[in-house]
């Protein structure tokens, strides 16, 4: 056997460094080559890596949360061909490059499964006994074996396995038939005392360092407004009712995006970044509208470039495309960057009021919240309206609470007469 190593590969043009966010693989197992072995994440798109051959994976260099520069050792494979053999790979280890994990030996299998699977006892010295995985612990079983436990809508956490690593066989779903309701109906109310220990690594990491890094440095001031969206909603009805096939479905979002870029031409300063260690005020021309969008990794907020030039459809066709491609951790680098002033919704979850954070260094984010029909009194009657609020934050270091309140109603406004929104200034 021969040992391959895999360097972190070139990852993004000017990347030095990657954070190991997920381990596809573990020591011992076989991988097929293009299989997936590990995923890196750099500023806020994550890279798997691929392994370039087939082989068993001998060492990994590094833990999940470490950052690894470009180049850097990441995983070795044992290869068939000639040179290092399995006894020579203790002193391999030793010469590991510094830092990096050497896997501890694996603890010797118990003699209930020391014997060989062909062995006529093998199966009379399997466990049977039924018990309770820890909380948060995957089961490990064949896709065979998975796929028999669903159809017979078992819960694989429930059973205990008996092969290497505690993987679940044929056998231990056919213990559990014979035992386990019965365990399970014993334990479903008792106490768990379980205490599960994540680390805070990748997307998640760096969304909370941000979020810290906002909130201890900016000064916010929230200011909520409620909108009567009757009458853009009719409208968007209309155009979605007439649009080509070719258009996509318009949301309320692209409306909110034209009329915040008529506002932000009265109110140049709303669409800036703050370099509060520079004292500098950096006020755009262009509105680039994030769109902070909540993905299976986490929040990420994708950017609608030049608002300014795009129409109601531009603006929709771009919003769907970043936001999907965020969804899909596709987005490139510059589509996760760039923002001058973000918009933060959460769609039919998005409650009465939020406290949106400000997307550091911008200096105002435009929340969203549910539409809801509320009475609303005319001057002679209670009538039944949609209604919609906007909780948006502002830096008080930048915008004063007059003129963010004067932004807001702007945009006010323009969704309750949207035909404003389509005339020429």
């Amino acid at each position: 056997m021969a040992e391959h190593t895999i360097n972190l590969p070139d990852v993004g043009e000017g990347v030095a460094e990657a954070e190991l966010v997920e381990w596809h693989v573990k020591v011992g197992d076989l991988v097929r080559e293009d299989a997936v072995l590990a995923a890196v994440m750099t500023d806020k798109a994550t890279v798997e890596i691929p392994s370039p051959v087939d082989g068993e994976v001998a060492w990994l260099g590094a833990e999940v949360g470490e950052t690894l520069a470009v180049g850097a050792p990441l995983i070795r494979l044992k290869v068939d061909g000639g040179g290092a053999t399995p006894e020579a790979e203790p002193e391999k280890a030793e010469a590991a490059p510094e830092g990096a994990v050497i896997p501890a030996a694996p603890p010797p299998m118990a003699p209930a499964l020391q014997a060989s699977e062909t062995s006529p006892t093998a199966k009379a010295r399997k466990p049977v006994a039924i018990g309770r995985r820890h909380a948060g612990e995957k089961p490990l079983a064949s896709p065979a074996v998975r796929l028999r436990a669903r159809e017979a809508g078992i819960d694989l956490r429930q059973v205990p396995g008996s092969g290497p690593a505690g993987r679940i066989t044929h056998e231990d779903l056919d213990a559990f038939v014979a035992h386990g309701p019965q365990s399970a109906r014993a334990a479903r109310l008792q106490r768990n005392d379980a205490v599960e220990d994540v680390k805070v690594v990748g997307l998640r990491r760096r969304i909370a360092e941000k979020m810290a890094r906002a909130k201890s440095r900016i000064p916010h001031i929230t200011y909520v407004e409620e909108v009567d969206v009757g009458a853009v909603e009719d409208l968007r009805a209309a155009l979605n009712k007439g649009k080509r096939p070719d258009q996509p479905k318009l949301t309320l979002l692209p409306f909110l995006m034209r009329a915040m870029v008529k506002a932000i031409a009265e109110q140049p300063p709303i669409n800036a970044l703050y370099d509060d260690e520079a004292g500098i005020i950096h006020r755009h021309g262009g509105v680039h509208i994030g769109i902070a969008t909540q993905t299976p990794a986490g929040l990420v907020v994708p950017v609608v470039r030049h608002a300014e030039a795009r129409d109601l459809w531009s603006c929709a066709e771009e919003l769907a495309r970043v936001a999907e491609a965020a969804r899909a951790g596709t987005a490139t680098r510059d589509e996760l960057s760039g923002s001058t002033i973000t918009i933060s919704s959460l769609g039919a979850l998005g409650g009465i009021v939020t406290t949106p954070v400000i997307n550091h260094p911008e200096v105002a984010v435009v929340g969203v919240n549910k539409i809801a029909v509320r009475p609303v009194w005319d001057g002679a009657q209670f009538i039944p309206r949609r209604m919609m609020n906007l909780s948006s934050s502002f830096d008080h270091r930048v915008i004063d609470g007059w003129d963010a309140a004067v932004f807001i109603q702007r945009i006010k406004t323009l969704l309750e007469t949207p035909a404003m929104i389509f005339v020429e200034d």
